[in-house]
């Protein structure tokens, strides 16, 4: 399965079972980013995010991590 910006829900976990040990209140977002880009089956390409696409996913990984 490939990971599209849109898959906030699914890139939230996919976040949260990489760097659980990462509060995602505390995170930049040119790190968030980064790491988007860097998950298994993430393929999109990096210019297609802007603030809006990480703070949903900023979002999306605190309510997970709850």
């Amino acid at each position: 399965m490939s990971l599209r910006w849109t898959d906030i829900q699914e890139i939230a976990l996919g976040l949260l079972e990489c760097h659980a040990d990462v509060d995602p209140l505390q995170i930049r977002f040119t790190d968030l980013h980064r790491w988007v880009l860097e998950l298994e089956g993430f393929d999109d390409p990096p210019n297609r995010s802007n603030e809006k696409i990480l703070e949903a996913i900023q979002m999306a990984w605190i309510e997970e991590a709850d």
